[in-house]
């Protein structure tokens, strides 16, 4: 559904008629038994296998293809602002554009529910705030200008730490755009006294995300992270040699 166009190779497998399984040492009656009793309750049919089926093999809906020709050419039309003001506040452009695309598929036209407009997805009231100082957000240029400057206020009030790599931070600085920085610094915490690295998003702060927040902001920052990959090898590719 997000690739229409892909095509299975078959004639290219690896390997053909193979049986996958868990490996565990002899002699673990009551371990095996955890684990049958796992696989009883979590297959397909259940409640929670079928929750995992639909999550990441059925629904596509919280992830989209950069490459279709709308995208592209809302991509050419935008890239320029991004490009101009990432590097103006020390941000990877292509990150940034796959925020922008996370948020309204960049389309300046969007309008949420809540009243955040505009490709960065904005509330004009955050836009006006003296950190950002964007009065109008209803153009393509003023709406990623303001979103990025939103951005590095985020990173520079909530994520100086030293100790923060610049990927992370810009990755705590995205679920921060989505859940709120509060919260995020929060959950940081949590994460440090549950043994966590409270310095790392994924697989660290991200795990004390899930349980507070729900998928939502977890989503977000991956799909972000997803999007800029895919941008970044699509525009290698189109790179001259």
């Amino acid at each position: 559904e997000v690739l229409p166009n892909i095509r299975v190779r078959e004639d290219l497998a690896i390997r053909k008629g193979a049986r996958y399984g868990w490996a565990l040492r002899k002699n673990s009656p009551e371990f095996l038994e955890v684990l049958n009793r796992f696989l009883d309750s979590h297959r397909a049919g259940t409640l929670a296998g079928n929750i995992v089926i639909n999550r990441y093999l059925k629904d596509t809906s919280r992830l989209a293809n950069i490459h279709g020709d709308e995208e592209a050419q809302r991509f050419d039309s935008v890239y320029q602002f991004f490009e101009e003001h990432s590097e103006d506040h020390g941000f990877e452009s292509l990150m940034m554009v796959a925020q922008g695309f996370q948020e309204s598929r960049l389309d300046q036209s969007r309008k949420s529910h809540r009243g955040a407009v505009g490709i960065m997805q904005l509330l004009p009231s955050t836009a006006q705030e003296p950190a950002v100082n964007v009065p109008d957000i209803s153009t393509a240029e003023n709406n990623i200008m303001a979103g990025i400057r939103y951005m590095a206020w985020i990173r520079e009030t909530y994520f100086s730490d030293p100790e923060l790599d610049e990927f992370n931070r810009t990755l705590l600085s995205f679920a921060s755009y989505n859940a709120g920085p509060n919260r995020i610094r929060s959950l940081r915490d949590k994460a440090q006294a549950r043994g966590l690295d409270p310095d790392v998003w994924f697989e660290n702060v991200e795990l004390i995300a899930a349980e507070e927040i729900g998928s939502e902001t977890v989503d977000y920052v991956s799909n972000i992270y997803k999007y800029y990959v895919a941008y970044t090898l699509s525009q290698a590719r189109t790179e001259p040699e």
